[in-house]
Parts: C-alpha cells; sequence; structure tokens
C-alpha cells in the first residue's frame, strides 16, 4: 500500500471527524468542509487518529490522495490556511471597500475583486495582501486569482506576486 495512506492523521482537541458511507466531514473552530470518497476506501478512527486503508490494489494511489486531503482539511478546520501577496511597483496599492479588495495595479480603473465565502482578506499595509480561509484549495486559487490581474514581470519586478516568491530577472537589451 501507499506510504503515505498508511501514516495517521493526530485529530487535535475541538476538531470532530465524521465517516459516511460516501464522504467525509471534518468540523474545527474555523468551519466545517466535506468531501466524497470511494466506498472501497476504509476510514477509521482511532484514539484520535484517523487511518485509512483500502483492499483493492486500484485504489492504492487514491488513498494516499484522500489522506492527503483530510489531514489539510484537519490542518485548515483547526489552525487555517494563509497566503501573503506582495505589490511590488510605483503606486501599486491594494485596500478593502467593504468585502471587496480594490487594487491599483497600473490600469486606468481599479480592479475590484469580491471575497468569496469562506475567505478572508486583509490588508496590514497598502503593499500586501493576506488571503485566509480554512480550505487550502480556496486560499490558494483565489491568491493566484489576485496575483494573475498583474504577474510580476522578469525585468524590474513590478506586479504583484507571493510573500518570498524569487523572481527570475532578465537582462535588458543593450545598444
Amino acid at each position: 500500500m501507499s506510504r503515505v495512506a498508511k501514516k495517521p492523521i493526530a485529530l487535535p482537541k475541538g476538531v470532530e471527524l465524521n465517516v459516511q458511507a460516501e464522504s467525509v466531514s471534518v468540523k474545527g473552530p474555523k468551519g466545517t468542509l466535506s468531501i466524497a470518497k470511494s466506498p472501497d476506501i476504509d476510514v477509521k478512527i482511532d484514539n484520535g487518529q484517523v487511518q485509512l486503508s483500502t483492499g483493492d490494489s486500484e485504489k492504492v494511489a487514491i488513498t494516499g490522495t484522500l489522506r492527503a486531503i483530510i489531514a489539510n482539511m484537519v490542518h485548515g478546520v483547526s489552525e487555517g490556511f494563509e497566503r501573503k501577496l506582495e505589490l511590488v511597483g510605483v503606486g501599486y496599492r491594494a485596500a478593502m471597500q467593504g468585502k471587496d479588495l480594490s487594487l491599483s495595479l497600473g490600469f486606468s480603473h481599479p480592479v475590484l475583486f469580491k471575497t468569496p465565502d469562506g475567505i478572508t482578506i486583509s490588508t496590514p499595509t497598502q503593499t500586501e495582501v493576506v488571503v485566509a480561509g480554512a480550505d487550502k484549495q480556496s486560499v490558494g486559487e483565489v491568491a493566484a486569482k489576485i496575483r494573475g490581474f498583474r504577474p510580476p514581470e522578469p525585468y524590474k519586478g513590478k506586479g504583484v506576486k507571493y510573500a518570498g516568491e524569487n523572481i527570475i530577472r532578465k537582462e535588458a537589451k543593450k545598444a
């Protein structure tokens, strides 16, 4: 069986895992998440740990994937996920207008981004945007959409980039 699927998932205090025939749901202080599962995959809870197993040799890979997704769900409902973005460029700013994010990215108009459900966006400074939530995929998707409005360009590095992202610079054309 998959080495990833064999590793147990520890359930922290305040997190409940409910297993039905077709789905697994995780409830914690930051919210509730659920995912569909194959009936061939067994999910057992023993002494605050979750163990996955399957008897079908063709379901081994998906068992490891399901284990990783459930581990991310447990982490998300207990601690949450966060993605930080930085705005690099003269006049590039971010500000919250109610629940919407307003971005000034050098266009003739401000870019308005509506915050989806389950996600919180904050702007600690004018050049920082923090995307947080319980679902890892949703947090990454929202951060990628915001970055997609003005990806960093390779000559000066201007644009929206992830915090800690290394932009490979190109040399300017020489005369």
